[in-house]
């Protein structure tokens, strides 16, 4: 449900902030005031395309915000988690920047988002039916919606789309196994010379680490030689060496100790000096003595190192990445030389996961026959209140000639197997086609109004946006749209642009649309109506420019029998 709407900088709007509410809002106003604005920019919050053109004279930049309230359903919230946006408290805030400059911005609870991102969760937050834009009715894929929120079909929609992704994954797991066999011979043969290849070289973890370090070890064996050597001699043969003059300085510190005994405590300090360069005295002396430059062992580092850096260009940067490969390769090679095994098990799991589906999925055509059928007859009944008694309102379903054909596989989906289109004929002698090729904006409009109210689609979170639906139309017509948009509002929110009194005294909260020129410069205000006001807007919707008491009369009368 759509709570708030703010605009800024907006054609002839310069600041606007609207709070709607349940029920039924209207919006009124003479013509020309700027009621297709406030919908333009409601349509930019669902994902509608909103070019500069949009931008108020005179401004460089523009904003649309919308507030939301709603129940986050797993397919939003996955939508939306997938770009890393939360909507835990059952708000989502939408606000969309423009610029001349083209550097336009989405942001979804505001965090940076995308059109496609924006445009793919709109239709869960608003439907709008206005002239020229019935896109939810046009669009044949969401008759079928329509139908089945008719006939109450979850459950079976739930079983058969269940049947369907088990029978898809069967299907798509077989099919890679199937592969060309000369595919599948090629592929044998890269697997197998990949899993000889890493085996043969017998790399173990870090070894290429370990030959640098041993090669910079035979490269330098003079400098490390002459280091170790030097080193020893300081540390021990030299006459004034480390060893001695650490003996000779423990001598005193024990004499100072029997004197003073804060020298005691220095003396274990000392001992473990000594111990310490004796050892590295002695680990020195070996070192030294087994140095020895060869140059076949490191021409064998080298080509060993070489063999390590080429396998690493292959199958990876390290050689944890290569031993990481030859393992994926080893199930690979298993998998496609067993494949023959599984590809038979894959077949009967198939088999039996393509009965449960169809018989799911049939179920289900059976269920959408007999609603198709009360469903024409309601939306007929219905359609001879809105000025179309001739109409005409069929339901084609059309299923897979033959469930065993190559057909049936291509109309087989997470809904079912049936094809569903509205057929519709305005008038009487004229064959019912469909309904996108004939029907006009304000037909349109009024038909979606009929079928959202007899479908009673559950939208209670979303609201629904009818501009001028009542589009040519009057008198008794426009009472009997007015009752139905109040009876679709009272399960969602619905927003209704129009000029009909007698819907506009059915309002649960009344806005009226002004045009105004202050110092050479038009702007558009909207306000929300109290009960003395919206009785001056009846009456001039009534009555036109000059308003009569008569007209007010009527107006006050109008109101009284709306409540």
């Amino acid at each position: 449900m759509l709570t708030l709407l703010k605009i800024n900088g907006v054609a002839l709007i310069d600041e606007l902030d609207i709070e709607f509410g349940r029920g039924l809002n209207l919006l009124t106003g003479e013509t020309g005031s700027g009621k297709s604005i406030i919908v333009d920019s409601l349509g930019a919050l669902t994902g509608d395309r909103a070019s500069s053109d949009l931008i108020k004279q005179g401004e460089e930049r523009a904003r649309v915000e919308g507030l939301f309230a709603v129940s986050m359903t797993d397919e939003l919230r996955s939508m939306l988690g997938e770009s890393g946006i939360e909507a835990d408290d059952g708000e989502i805030i939408v606000r969309r920047e423009l610029a001349r400059s083209g550097k336009n911005r989405i942001f979804i609870n505001n965090q940076l988002a995308t059109a496609s991102l924006l445009k793919r969760i709109g239709p869960h937050l608003v439907d709008i039916h206005g002239q020229g834009e019935q896109a939810a009715l046009f669009e044949t894929s969401t008759h079928v919606e329509f139908l089945d929120e008719f006939g109450r079909h979850q459950e079976m929609l739930d079983r058969v789309k269940a049947a369907f992704h088990h029978w898809s994954s069967i299907r798509t797991e077989l099919g890679m196994l199937r592969q060309n066999e000369s595919e599948k011979l090629q592929l044998l043969d890269i697997l197998r010379f990949q899993v000889d290849e890493i085996g043969k070289a017998d790399l173990q973890p870090d070894e290429d680490a370990e030959l640098d370090e041993e090669k910079r070890r035979l490269s330098n064996v003079e400098k490390l030689s002459a280091l170790s050597e030097e080193s020893y001699s300081l540390l021990y043969e030299a006459e004034e060496s480390t060893v001695s003059t650490l003996e000779r300085a423990t001598r005193k510190v024990e004499e100072l100790a029997e004197y003073d005994s804060r020298f005691a405590g220095y003396l274990e300090g000392l001992q473990t000096a000594q111990a310490v360069v004796d050892d590295l005295a002695m680990t020195l002396r070996d070192f030294s003595s087994h140095l020895e430059f060869s140059p076949a062992r490191l021409d064998a580092i080298e080509n060993r190192l070489a063999e390590i850096s080429r396998l690493k260009r292959k199958y990876g940067d390290t050689i944890e990445a290569v031993l990481h490969h030859l393992d994926e390769s080893k199930d690979r090679l298993d998998a496609v030389e067993t494949s023959e095994v599984r590809e038979a098990e894959l077949q009967n799991e198939l088999t039996a996961a393509r009965r449960k589906y169809v018989e799911a999925a049939s179920e289900l055509h059976d269920a959408r026959v007999k609603a198709a059928a009360k469903f024409e007859k309601e939306i007929e009944k219905e359609l001879k209140a809105v000025a179309l008694e001739k109409a005409k309102f069929k339901v084609q379903i059309d299923v897979p000639a033959s469930l065993d054909a190559a057909e049936a596989k291509r109309m087989f989906s997470a809904g079912g197997f049936d094809r569903v289109e509205f057929f519709f004929s305005a008038n009487p002698g004229e064959p019912a086609r469909p309904l996108a090729k004939i029907a006009s904006g304000g037909e349109a409009s009024r038909l979606m109004l009929m079928i959202k109210t007899v479908a009673k689609m559950r939208g209670r979170d979303k609201t629904a946006v009818f501009d001028e639906v009542d589009v040519g139309i009057g008198g008794r017509v426009a009472e009997a749209v007015g009752l139905k948009l109040k009876q679709l509002s009272t399960s969602q929110q619905v927003l209704c642009v129009t000029h009909q009194p007698q819907i506009a005294s059915l309002a649960d909260r009344h806005f009226v649309v002004d045009k105004t020129v202050n110092r050479g410069r038009t702007y558009i205000t909207v306000r929300e109506l109290d009960q003395h006001e919206r009785i001056e807007e009846i009456a001039r919707m009534l009555a036109g420019e000059k308003v009569s008491e008569t007209a007010r009369e009527h107006a006050r009368e109008m109101l009284a029998a709306s409540h």
